[in-house]
Parts: structure tokens; C-alpha cells; sequence
């Protein structure tokens, strides 16, 4: 029997994308359904490294503690030489917070710990995923999507407003779509593998044969479990023994020792790496986040980061239109993310050819803190600003002081679903106020004080200026004090009345 639902979305997928696309609508009162079509949670550590920018991230959704201590810092890589001595150096350089960035590494997290954070936090908000359920069908028309999905209760009917393939690779979303995936296969096959061993110490990254892509074979200690995650390449045919004896021999053969040893295998996965980007993210009301519209080799740790950030991005702009928004709102969501994935794409594919020479270098365009939108239609300036920080791009955080003597953040202020608006040295009732968007004034006879210049030197603001900050965290508009008009419509115009 066919059991009629409703919600305003779907969300095909909990992943980390769909994790975070499902807290955000939470927060925000979007009623929705999150369906995996697995019977249970994804158990393997994949996508174990946490960017700066996904950091950032998991403070406004209120995650970021837990996270950080659920998994740990990045070790040391010691790379071996054939005579069985080794170098050691950091995985990346080392630069410390500062007040504008005060996440500034990545983080190691196993993929299954951090979903199971994101899992507890959804909770939270009052909503869990339902596991064993698929999307086996979908139609289109002008006011929704009427959604098929079979579970442990059988076939199911689900009407929505929207719907989100954050489904993989695979997607049976962007395949019932018919939208293209063009790339190219990168002629590497790997494995991946979550082992319990012994004869290895977990104070390094163990590497053995850089350079060498037929005998390469790498160790991580994964921060948080007792657990190494083994990766190496492997032949593009045949078939990959993944047994615990299996992976003794390889490990044996790739480093000519006989003292590690493999005890058990909780997860394993033999893979070819891809570098594929979806024709298009949004079809009618269905849109793609994550693998569904990008896929590529993992080196650098940017998929699980861009995942979220899809998401990050359509979240609040799901909201806005189902709060009143105008619909083309939902355009910048392409707009804005397919030219991210595309250079990702470069990044990624980059990284690997280096990785096969055995030079990698991982340096700040894996930490995805320079990612900006400046030729959004959500970026206005009047008057234009020729350097420095400009509109479109990350909002910077920066340390102020309140009125009543206590130490602010920006962060802090951005933090939740509004926009804020912060004006530089302007009178309380020089903008009205308006629902959704939090106000601040910063001056010395403001609500908080710039005592320290931070603030001033990230945002370069003049006497009168004011900075409109989205809700994901990026500048919307600098307008200066003679075109507060133009702020004026720019905000009824993203629905703020």
C-alpha cells in the first residue's frame, strides 16, 4: 500500500553532505527527510582529513569541539629508504592561528567519527537519517517533486518541494536526471584499508617507496581509534586479496619486512581514481551536493570538505526561498560551487602527479580558507574596492571587545542562520532593523570596540562603511555611507524585510 508524505525536501544520502545539509535545514525549521539506502552507517575511515574552512564550518553548526576531540592532529610522515632508514618531516607546514584565521591546520578525524558527531548533533535538533530506504524513482513538475522510495516498509510516496542528491558517485539522482558526469579515469587503481596491526608505532605517518607507484605503500595511525589506514596502488585489473594475510604479504613485500603484521580488517575498499564533474547541479527543483557532483582522486583531502561546503552553500539559500525569497536565489547555487569543484578538479589531479613522483607538498590552497564567490550576483560594492577584501569573499573572524568589557568574536556574531550586517563607526539607527539580520556597530562608541585593529585591518573599512556577511559566512556587500540605499534594496531583494 502507498503511503503519501510530505516534507519541503528530500535529501537522497547521509554522508557527510547530506549530515550537513539536514543540520543546517534543522536549525532553521525547514521541515525535511533524510534517506540512505545502506542499513547502517558508513563504517570506514575515507575522508579522515578536516580542513581549515570545514572547521570554521563546524563552528557555526556548533560541531567543532567535539570534533576536534574526537580525532587529533596530523603526525609526522616518515618516509624509509631501501636500507630501512627514513626522514621525517610534517605533512604540512605549520602556520599558527591568527585572529582573522584562527583555524589553520587540517585536522584528522576518521570519516566515521566525524559523521557520527554530525549524527549526535542532528539529534539534537530533533531528527535522525532513515537507513535502509532508497530513492527508486522521481517526477518533476512546476510546484515539486513526487519522490519513490522502497524500504524496510516496502514502496513509499513521498511529495516535496525540493529535492537533493547528496547520494554519491553513483547518484541515482543525477542519473534519473540524465545529467552528464564527464571526466576522465586516471589509470591508478588503490586500495584503502582500516587494519588493527602490530610492529608500527603511531607517532609518524609511515611511507615506504615514494615515487615508486608499483611497490608504494603508506601507514596512518588514525587519530582517535586504534586503527592504521593502509593505502597503496594497486594493479588496474585483477583481484586484490584484502584479508588481513593478504595485506601482511603485501606490506611484507613493499617493505621487505616481516614484523608487521595485520591482526584484523574492519573496512576495505579497492577503488580506480576518477576526475568527474557534473554538466550541470540543479535540474528543475532537484539539485546534486557532494560526489554526486564532483568526484576525483583523494590526494590533497579536499572531498569530504567540498562536500560540505556544497551543502554549507544551499542550505540557507533552501531557506530563504521557502521563507519567501525569491526562487532565482537558488541559481547562485551552481553559479557559485561548480567553478569551486572544477578547480578542486586541478588541485586534486595536480597533487597526484606530484604524489607519483614522491614530491607532494601540501600548501594553503588545500585549506580552502582563499574559496570565495566574487563574481556572485550575491556580491554587491558600491563603490568598487580595487584590493583587500572584497565581496564575494570569506568573512574573516577577528576579536573585538563589547561595551559592557567582555571578549567578542566575530564568529560568534555570524554564528546561527542570519545575515549580519556590521557597520564601521556608524549611529545604532542608521539601518533599520529587519528580520533575519543582526545588526553591530563597531566604533568607539559602538557596541563593541576594535581595541586591537584586527578588525580594521581585515575588513579596511572607512568611517560610515558597512560589511553585510551571508549566513554562510561570506561577504554579501561593502557599501559605503552615501550608498546606503543600495544596501537598502540589496537586502529586500535576498528576502530581508
Amino acid at each position: 500500500m502507498t503511503k503519501q508524505f510530505t516534507a519541503d525536501v528530500l535529501i537522497c544520502g547521509a554522508g557527510a553532505a547530506g549530515l550537513t545539509l539536514a543540520i543546517d535545514l534543522a536549525r532553521r525549521g525547514v521541515s525535511f527527510h533524510l534517506i540512505e539506502k545502506m542499513d547502517r552507517p558508513f563504517h570506514g575511515s575515507r575522508g579522515k582529513g578536516i580542513q581549515p574552512r570545514t572547521q570554521e564550518i563546524f563552528e557555526d553548526l556548533g560541531i567543532i569541539d567535539r570534533i576536534v576531540a574526537a580525532g587529533g592532529p596530523y603526525p609526522p610522515q616518515r618516509v624509509y629508504r631501501a636500507d630501512g632508514s627514513f626522514t621525517e618531516s610534517e605533512v604540512a607546514e605549520h602556520i599558527a592561528p591568527t585572529p582573522a584565521e584562527p583555524y589553520h591546520m587540517a585536522l584528522m578525524i576518521p570519516q566515521f567519527l566525524t559523521e557520527g558527531v554530525m549524527r549526535e548533533r542532528l539529534l539534537e535538533l530533533g531528527h535522525r537519517v532513515e537507513f535502509g530506504c532508497e530513492l527508486v524513482g522521481l517526477e518533476q513538475d512546476p510546484d515539486g517533486v513526487t519522490a519513490r522510495l522502497s524500504g524496510k516498509a516496502g514502496e513509499e510516496t513521498m511529495r516535496v518541494r525540493y529535492l537533493v542528491g547528496a547520494d554519491g558517485g553513483r547518484s541515482f539522482v543525477r542519473h534519473a536526471l540524465d545529467i552528464g558526469f564527464p571526466g576522465k579515469t586516471l589509470g591508478v587503481r588503490a586500495v584503502v584499508v582500516d587494519v588493527v596491526l602490530t610492529g608500527l608505532d603511531r607517532t609518524a605517518w609511515h611511507r615506504f617507496n615514494d615515487g615508486a607507484m608499483d611497490r608504494q605503500i603508506s601507514l596512518c595511525p588514525l587519530a582517535g581509534t586504534k586503527l592504521f589506514q593502509l593505502q597503496a596502488p594497486v594493479p588496474l585489473e585483477g583481484e586484490v586479496d584484502l584479508s588481513a594475510a593478504g595485506l601482511s604479504r603485501m606490506i611484507a613485500e613493499r617493505t621487505g619486512r616481516d614484523d608487521i603484521r595485520i591482526q584484523s580488517v574492519l573496512w576495505a575498499s579497492a577503488y580506480q581514481m576518477n576526475a568527474r564533474l557534473a554538466d550541470r547541479y540543479r535540474d528543475g527543483r532537484a539539485f546534486l551536493v557532494g560526489d554526486a557532483a564532483h568526484i576525483h582522486p583523494p590526494t590533497g583531502g579536499q572531498g569530504l570538505n567540498t562536500s560540505v561546503q556544497d551543502a554549507y552553500n544551499l542550505g540557507w539559500k533552501l531557506a530563504a526561498v521557502m521563507g519567501g525569497a525569491s526562487s532565482t536565489l537558488l541559481d547562485s547555487y551552481e553559479s557559485e560551487r561548480r567553478p569551486v569543484a572544477a578547480s578542486m578538479l586541478g588541485l586534486a589531479t595536480g597533487l597526484l602527479e606530484a604524489a607519483k613522483r614522491g614530491d607532494m607538498r601540501r600548501g594553503r590552497e588545500v585549506q580552502q580558507l582563499d574559496i570565495g564567490y566574487p563574481g556572485s550576483p550575491l556580491a554587491l560594492e558600491e563603490p568598487e574596492r580595487s584590493q583587500g577584501l572584497l565581496a564575494g569573499d570569506r568573512a574573516p573572524d577577528a576579536p573585538l571587545r563589547g561595551a559592557a568589557g567582555q571578549t567578542r568574536r566575530l564568529f560568534e556574531l555570524f554564528k546561527g542562520r542570519h545575515w549580519t550586517l556590521l557597520g564601521y563607526q556608524v549611529k545604532r539607527d542608521a539601518m533599520p532593523a529587519r528580520s533575519g539580520l543582526h545588526i553591530h556597530c563597531i566604533g568607539s562608541d559602538g557596541e563593541l570596540i576594535d581595541d586591537s585593529g584586527y578588525f580594521r585591518a581585515a575588513y579596511a573599512m572607512s568611517p560610515g562603511d558597512w560589511a553585510l556577511v551571508r549566513p554562510d559566512g561570506y561577504i554579501g556587500a561593502f557599501v559605503g555611507a552615501r550608498q546606503a540605499d543600495r544596501l537598502t534594496r540589496f537586502l529586500s531583494e535576498q528576502g530581508l524585510v
